[in-house]
């Protein structure tokens, strides 16, 4: 099997079906089989395991996931890929390609078809201009996932698994906390892709909580509240919720939470823990 993780066969492989890059797609295909063993070995992939790979590219790590894997599904958005994936991984058998939108894509159907229902492993180099709706969409759904392992932006890493006071801490920061434990495994020179992006990357493992780590009435109200704060971050928590029109909470209700939670009035929403989140939303829910 001539693996196609390093520059030479990557070059043949896009010469020879006359491919080229579209911008609109964010694509940067991985040249490098250290980086490429490193994402499967951290994403803890075994032949019991059935992956969701995003953006499969050219099928560079979809061959090592259909080494280590029992079941491989590859959804590309891009047409022109499909060709030259059913070329590169026409030795496996554990492999279907879904030439679709992984956003317009019925996850949990996937998860039924083929992996009866059980939790699926996602790994994915994913286009960095979509990286957040991605991940809020595959950790909203609730399909059943065991863990999500993907190369992202590092500064987008970075927003992913930091705390309170940070200028990095957000809404996906909390939405992260709250559905996994994240933890970054590598760190991707821009030398490792074709193209070249003009920063760094990380690769980060997400490992989905088996409970919920805090305890919440109403998880949409905790994240509508999470989204308004972070929409208006320089406003107080009093102006930025009740600018935001979320029904039920008014300025008064607001403040007497605030007062429960022993919290002043001038309080700022980026200095809030998830789990100072959640008594909130369950005090104004």
């Amino acid at each position: 099997m001539a693996y196609l993780g390093n520059p030479g066969r990557t070059i043949a492989v896009l010469e020879k079906y006359n491919f080229r890059f579209r911008k609109s797609y964010g694509q940067n295909f991985l040249i490098d089989d250290h980086i490429l063993s490193k994402i499967v070995e951290a994403a803890g992939i075994t032949k019991d395991d059935c992956v969701l790979e995003i953006g499969p590219g050219i099928g560079t790590m979809t061959q090592y996931l259909c080494e280590a894997a029992g079941r491989v599904v590859a959804v590309e958005i891009d047409s022109s890929l499909i060709p030259i994936l059913n070329d590169t991984l026409s030795e496996y058998d554990n492999v279907t390609i879904i030439n679709e939108d992984v956003l317009k894509v019925d996850i949990r159907a996937l998860c039924d078809t083929y992996n009866g229902g059980r939790p699926i492993k996602v790994v994915a180099n994913l286009p960095y201009y979509i990286t957040t709706p991605i991940v809020m969409g595959l950790f909203e759904s609730h399909v059943p996932l065991d863990s999500i392992t993907v190369m992202v932006q590092k500064e987008v890493a970075q927003r992913m698994q930091t705390g309170p006071g940070s200028k990095d801490y957000g809404a996906l920061s909390l939405a992260v906390a709250y559905y996994s434990k994240a933890e970054v495994v590598a760190t991707v020179s821009p030398n490792c892709f074709i193209p070249k992006p003009n920063v760094e990357s990380s690769v980060i493992r997400m490992t989905l909580h088996k409970e919920n780590p805090v305890d919440v009435n109403d998880e949409a109200l905790l994240f509508k509240l999470i989204r308004a704060t972070f929409n208006q971050r320089r406003k107080t928590l009093v102006n930025s919720l009740s600018n935001a029109g979320i029904p039920g909470v008014d300025k008064d209700k607001i403040r007497a939470a605030l007062s429960t939670m022993n919290k002043p009035e001038a309080v700022r929403g980026e200095t809030f823990t998830l789990e100072e989140f959640a008594t909130l939303s369950n005090l104004l829910g």
